[in-house]
């Protein structure tokens, strides 16, 4: 916006200072390139084709769409496997879904960025699941970030909230499917749970930046995530006055 004399409007924050603004960056790394030469990829029937094209166009967009996804939602649960094998796990993953990918479902970019969130989020569940078989809160929770940082800011001092909260995400884990029968309900659901699951590696607490972590991982607006979170709110009052009363969570 500009006033007439040409002069640039400074929008101003609610203190009166400038307000910055983070200069706009491109994934240069997965370029128009890059989809055509998916699509490309995907019209051919000629596999030394296929492969000359994923080499020389597809595989380092792979390559960089993976790594920057696993480091930036924390994607570090891998049950003794280092976090690059991880990585051409995933890509190995996306490489078999190569060949159905379609136009019609959205920039590829996107479309493969989706497929490595999801796959990333059932790795970590199942090795958070193994992580905590392994030992209780308290061995796995060793500088005690999660009980410090997560359980008794928002719930309680009481240790015992913490080990509710163990069993509470094995109940939604279990019964996610039961407790949300539409698909987009499960998928949302099992985003906010992430967040408990790898509460201990997270640094951000503003309610306005847990929204836009949990859209990135699944592509819902905010009414769909207040309602999911309100159901979930239902569930853990019902389970904690179960836990409360017995010791113990039927899961």
């Amino acid at each position: 916006m500009e006033l007439e004399n040409n002069t640039p409007v400074v929008e101003l924050t609610k203190s009166g200072q400038p307000r910055k603004r983070k200069p706009k960056t491109s994934n240069t790394y997965f370029t128009e390139d890059t989809q055509n030469a998916i699509l490309e990829y995907v019209a051919s029937t000629d596999q030394d084709f296929r492969d000359k094209i994923y080499r020389e166009r597809v595989e380092y967009g792979f390559f960089k769409l993976t790594q920057n996804i696993i480091h930036t939602f924390k994607f570090y649960y891998t049950d003794g496997e280092s976090v690059e094998d991880v990585q051409q796990e995933v890509i190995a993953f996306l490489l078999e879904k190569l060949r159905l990918y379609k136009p019609e479902k959205g920039k590829a970019y996107s479309y493969f960025g989706t497929i490595t969130k999801r796959y990333l989020i059932l790795k970590n569940k199942k090795n958070y699941q193994k992580l905590q078989d392994k030992g209780d809160l308290l061995e796995v929770d060793e500088d005690k970030t999660i009980r410090e940082e997560i359980i008794n800011e928002y719930y309680s001092d009481d240790y015992s909230v913490s080990e509710f909260m163990k069993l509470y995400i094995k109940y939604v884990d279990k019964n996610l499917s039961k407790l949300f029968p539409k698909e987009i309900d499960a998928l949302t659901a099992n985003a906010i749970i992430e967040l408990f699951r790898k509460c201990e590696s997270l640094d951000i607490f503003n309610k306005k930046a847990l929204y836009i972590y949990i859209r990135e991982i699944v592509d819902v607006d905010t009414p769909q995530i207040t309602k999911i979170i309100k159901k979930l709110k239902v569930f853990y009052s019902e389970l904690y006055n179960q836990y409360y009363s017995k010791g113990h969570v039927i899961t």
